[in-house]
C-alpha cells in the first residue's frame, strides 16, 4: 500500500499560518474521501477535517473557520490551509483516507505516513 507523505509543517507564532500538503500517489485518489488528522503530545490521534470525492468539506469544531481543506486530484495531493493558529493546534499532522461511520469520522487503522510537525508558540 502506498503511504502518503505530508509536508509543510514548522514553527509559527500564535496567529500565524501554515499550509500543509499531502502527496498521496494512489491511482484512485480522485475517488477517495480524504482527511487530515493530528496527534498532540501525549494524546491520541484525532480527526481534524475531511473532503469527499465530490468536494464536500467537513471540519472539527475546534478548527472550523480557521482551517480550509482542499484537494488537487490531478496531482493526487491534499492540502490544509491553517490560519489563526493557536498553541493548542500544536501536533503532528497526518493525512489518510476518511470514512464517516454512524456519528463520527473513523480513525483509519493503516496507511499512515510520517506526518509533519506543527508547533505554535504562545
Amino acid at each position: 500500500q502506498v503511504q502518503p507523505v505530508e509536508s509543510g509543517g514548522g514553527e509559527v507564532a500564535t496567529g500565524g499560518s501554515l499550509r500543509l500538503s499531502c502527496a498521496a500517489p494512489i491511482r484512485a485518489f480522485s475517488n477517495l474521501n480524504m482527511g487530515w488528522y493530528r496527534q498532540a503530545p501525549g494524546e491520541g490521534l484525532e480527526w481534524v477535517s475531511a473532503i469527499t470525492s465530490g468536494g464536500g468539506t467537513y471540519y472539527d469544531d475546534s478548527v472550523k473557520g480557521r482551517f480550509t481543506i482542499s484537494r488537487d486530484n490531478a496531482k493526487s495531493t491534499l492540502y490544509l490551509q491553517m490560519n489563526s493558529l493557536k498553541p493548542e493546534d500544536t501536533a503532528f499532522y497526518y493525512c489518510n483516507t476518511a470514512e464517516y461511520r454512524r456519528t463520527a469520522w473513523r480513525i483509519p487503522s493503516k496507511g499512515w505516513g510520517p506526518g509533519t510537525q506543527v508547533t505554535v508558540a504562545s
